[in-house]
């Protein structure tokens, strides 16, 4: 079958004076008279083997034997038999004469009697090591003998090498040769380089060159009868010194003795081939040759089976020996997990593997399968990933996550899937720190922007969460258009009662950002209104916050009163700085999906930790403590719940105010611009969602008040305020009044600058002056009739 191999030259590079390797230091030994190098190539420093035979007669015998050697390893290829990349002759002339070098290039591999003793393995996990190598040997020799009919002829403890992966490997093929059994008319010697074998590996018949016996005999009888001596070197530990050593079994396991036995008989006939051995041997049924069997033949198992051997592969690393997961079986995972064979729960296997290695491995051998993976359709591979980005993503780089991470994940925010939207939500808690101005506010505030007003009670919670631990890494101009108008117009008039203690929790966690005129004129009439509200742990968190917010406006007074000019809006605040107490997340409550809200946890609302606001008497300042997780319930039915008053007219942050377009607005910022991000249809539940944000904060005014308010818009428009983006835009909202409506002046002499129609707060009992900072609008109200006991009364009665 293999006769032309006879045709094939010995070498790839015949005369070639110069190897395209550098050759390096030798090992302490290789099979027969060759040598054996480490070596790296010249063109890319990738690691190989080089093996040598050098001889000054150029009929020289071993010099044969080496080209045949060189030809049949060129030609006969197998995964376990060790990979040929190049192959040459140098003659080099000296003194005496001319001698000749072969060298043979592989992948890089050590002897195995040298791997061993790096090794050391002890106990259950040699032996299982050992069945595992053997497996491979075995497997090379039914191979050669049973597919190709070759016959090694010299298999032993040198004619074996371990590769980088700890995979072992057949070569030394100078003996090699076709089985000719079937030829009754051959004469000579079936193995021409016969002699080149130790005595103590040659079995019975080939010790007496009995080439009849030989041929009647099966192809696979003398390497069964190397196999054999392969065992007992490897379980003594020594190398075989003559034959009669065969006969002590106190070394070999009593799961492999009988086939070992076998594979020893002195009746050629009667040895054990070696695919029998494989495939009936007991000793070969472990752990450690399971697992990879399956991993080397996993496409050819079904969905049901992958996912039960990946789900129990986390814990059965921890008892396979650690460097033989490391070496063989991680490769192997990652490769799976690349091309798409492997099912989402291998991914806790590689990041439970990949804990195990460096930071320098972690990052060159895992780090790039998950970039790869997030470019994955599977939906389930997405879910695993974000869900253990915990483990890996501080890992990542900015400029992977940015340009590489984001914009795949970035798809999960418009996905059908909830718990696809809630987890891609909570990984850019870890990713936005590494994301660009340009996708941070470009980008995910768009986003979140559309989550705010999710189905999903739990993910809006955790929207308003996100945004406020993420409120350093906005640019100021972002931070003051943005945060106030997402949490007081979206988190403060949520129907869902932990998403409005969330927003109560950001506006403290981020009170650094705001100037005592944001803190007067937005924020404290906007969680004021809330002191009534409905749930005792959200008028827990407001109270508390009131004291917050107002003790900043007080130490604001001391220091005015006391002249001092610094800002008042940095002053006691140094304390708390942007998340310097992050807000956790709420829980995720997409697994009780479609319980009624009545069988949903009561006391969910209440485990939000309010915020306490501590005093130093020496310096003043304010600590903010950090939120604790919110439990919240995802049943999308919030009938029970009274809503707060929404704002007229804002669906997203960065909508409009009073009928003005955004167009009419210039591009300060580079995202104000952007068009809305498209989504389907809103469900049912969403349509009331956003139908209680768009409700209107009080009944219609006389004729008189829309034009006042026509007129401010107008002035709005033409002044071009700095807040004026997707978010700056919105108006704050008033709490419900009374039916009963406002005098205001209809006359040409009522100014346009009144400051409570920017903020759309309740005009006070008591007349004042002015505010100095308004909004562009005039500075005089209509006188209001309407007290505040009259206020609190039709608020609460309307919320009961």
């Amino acid at each position: 079958m293999f006769n032309f191999l006879k045709g094939v030259v010995g070498g790839s590079g015949g005369g070639q004076k110069d190897l395209p390797y550098n050759i390096g230091d030798p090992y302490p030994s290789a099979w027969s008279s060759w040598s054996h190098f480490r070596g790296t190539s010249k063109d890319d420093g990738s690691p190989v083997s080089i093996f040598s035979l050098s001889g000054s007669n150029p009929q020289d015998g071993r010099l044969a034997a080496g080209r045949n050697g060189v030809k049949r390893l060129r030609t006969v290829r197998h995964p376990n038999i060790l990979s040929f990349l190049y192959s040459t002759e140098v003659e080099t002339v000296d003194g005496s004469g001319t001698k000749v070098t072969i060298y043979i290039v592989t992948e890089p591999a050590m002897p195995l009697y040298e791997k061993i003793k790096e090794l050391s393995l002890e106990g259950t996990q040699r032996d299982e090591y050992y069945a595992w190598g053997l497996h491979q040997i075995a497997k090379a020799v039914s191979f050669l003998n049973n597919d190709c009919k070759l016959v090694h002829g010299n298999v032993c403890l040198e004619s074996v090498v371990v590769t980088q992966t700890l995979d072992w490997k057949l070569h030394a093929f100078d003996v090699l040769s076709e089985y000719d059994g079937t030829s009754g008319t051959a004469t000579g010697p079936m193995l021409p380089y016969e002699w080149l074998v130790g005595s103590q590996y040659k079995s019975v018949e080939l010790a007496k060159s009995d080439w009849v016996a030989i041929r009647k005999s099966p192809p696979w009888a003398i390497d069964s009868w190397g196999l054999g001596c392969l065992i007992y070197e490897i379980f003594s530990g020594m190398k075989l010194g003559k034959t009669e050593e065969l006969r002590n079994t106190a070394s070999i396991p009593k799961s492999l003795l009988p086939d070992y036995q076998r594979l020893l008989s002195s009746t050629p006939s009667r040895r054990l081939n070696a695919s029998k051995l494989i495939e009936n041997s007991e000793y070969f049924q472990n752990k450690l040759v399971d697992t990879i069997h399956f991993m080397e033949i996993l496409s050819l198992k079904d969905s049901v089976e992958k996912d039960t051997f990946f789900r129990k592969l986390p814990n059965l690393t921890e008892q396979l020996p650690r460097q033989i997961v490391l070496k063989k079986l991680f490769p192997l995972l990652t490769s799976a997990l690349e091309y798409g064979s492997a099912t989402a729960p291998a991914l806790t296997a590689l990041l439970k593997i990949g804990s195990w290695l460096s930071t320098e491995e972690y990052t060159l051998k895992v780090l790039p399968t998950i970039i790869k993976l997030f470019a994955s359709n599977d939906r389930a591979i997405r879910v695993a990933l974000l869900q253990h980005i915990d483990q890996y993503g501080e890992s990542l780089s900015a400029q992977a996550v940015d340009e590489q991470v984001y914009p795949h994940v970035a798809t999960g925010f418009v996905d059908t899937s909830s718990i696809l939207r809630e987890l891609t939500l909570k990984s850019m808690l870890i990713m936005a720190p590494k994301l660009s101005q340009r996708n941070l506010s470009g980008s995910l505030l768009k986003y979140l922007s559309k989550l705010q007003v999710d189905e999903e009670p739990a993910i809006r919670t955790n929207t308003t969460i996100l945004l406020g631990n993420i409120a350093s890494y906005l640019n100021d101009g972002t931070r003051k258009r943005v945060l106030i108008n997402a949490f007081t117009v979206r988190a403060l008039r949520d129907t869902f009662s932990p998403a409005r203690g969330a927003g109560v929790m950001a506006l403290c966690a981020t009170s650094s950002y705001y100037d005592t005129t944001e803190i007067a004129t937005r924020i404290l009439p906007n969680i004021v209104v809330l002191t009534i509200d409905p749930d005792s742990d959200v008028r827990s968190k407001v109270f508390q916050a009131v004291d917050q917010f107002m003790q900043i406006l007080k130490q604001s007074n001391e220091k005015s009163n006391a002249g001092d000019t610094a800002h008042a809006g940095s002053l006691g605040l140094s304390s708390m700085p942007g998340n310097a107490g992050l807000l956790e997340w709420a829980m995720s409550s997409l697994t009780l999906k479609g319980k009624p809200l009545d069988q949903a946890p009561i006391a969910a609302s209440n485990s939000v930790r309010p915020v306490t606001t501590t005093t130093a008497a020496s310096s003043g300042l304010i600590e903010t403590p950090s939120m604790a997780p919110v439990r919240v319930s995802s049943s999308s039915d919030f009938a029970d719940a009274p809503a707060p008053p929404s704002p007229t007219l804002t669906d997203g942050w960065g909508e409009i105010e009073n009928g003005v377009h955004e167009e009419q607005y210039s591009d300060k910022d580079g995202w104000d611009d952007i068009k809305p991000l498209e989504e389907p249809k809103p469900s049912s539940a969403l349509a009331n969602i956003q139908a209680a944000q768009k409700r209107p904060v009080s009944q219609p005014k006389p004729q008189a008040a829309t034009s006042l308010r026509s007129k401010s818009t107008v002035k709005a428009v033409a002044t071009k305020d700095e807040d004026d983006d997707l978010w700056g835009l919105i108006a704050v909202p008033t709490p419900k009044i009374a039916s009963k409506s406002l005098k205001v002046k209809t006359s040409g002499a009522v100014e346009d600058d009144d400051p409570w129609a920017a903020i759309a707060a309740p005009p006070p009992t008591t007349k004042a002056k002015p505010l100095s900072a308004g909004r562009g609008r005039g500075t005089k109200a209509a006188a209001p009739k309407l007290g505040a006991q009259r206020i609190n009364r039709t608020s609460s009665s309307g919320m009961q």
